[in-house]
């Protein structure tokens, strides 16, 4: 029906344009998002897990800081299929997660900049995890009163 509108209005899809088109979430079926969710957010895992087991091997620092930052970027990758590239940078920089975003950002660059230029793996290792720290929080920010729980439970811990 949605098509039937759009021809009808004169915005069919060839002169909508290719950008316009990759950025409607709208444009692939239900199903064709969620498959592409799937395997985005698989191969986040498996591209994690590589990493991790590559730690292991001589100069495996460069290798784990590269794959577990693709992993990360792979598994947020994964919600633009499910809500659209736009609404999820919109839902990125509201102001509850405003500050949890540009951390995570920040580590996944600097883990990079720490293992690949500056060659240093105890930085590199210390902005692993704070990406993994910076993304759950991100993560947890999609969950109501998620947040709020996990502080009560650190504080009762450690008071």
């Amino acid at each position: 029906m949605e098509k039937l509108r759009r021809v009808l209005s004169g915005q069919d899809d060839e002169e909508q344009g290719l950008t316009a088109q990759v950025l409607d979430a709208s444009s692939l079926s239900f199903n064709t998002r969620l498959k592409w969710f799937v395997i985005c957010f698989v191969a986040g895992i498996f591209f994690s897990f590589l990493g991790t087991g590559l730690l292991w091997l001589p100069n495996g620092m460069k290798l784990f800081a590269v794959f577990y930052t693709l992993g990360n970027l792979a598994a947020l990758a994964s919600t633009c299929f499910l809500m659209g590239p736009v609404k999820q940078l919109k839902k990125m920089f509201e102001t509850t997660r405003l500050l949890a975003t540009i951390i995570m950002l920040l580590c996944l660059v600097f883990t990079l900049c720490a293992a690949l230029w500056w060659r240093k793996k105890g930085l590199a290792l210390l902005f692993c995890i704070l990406q993994f720290l910076s993304m759950t929080w991100y993560s947890l920010s999609y969950i109501p009163y998620a947040r709020d729980a996990v502080l009560k439970c650190c504080s009762s811990l450690l008071g």
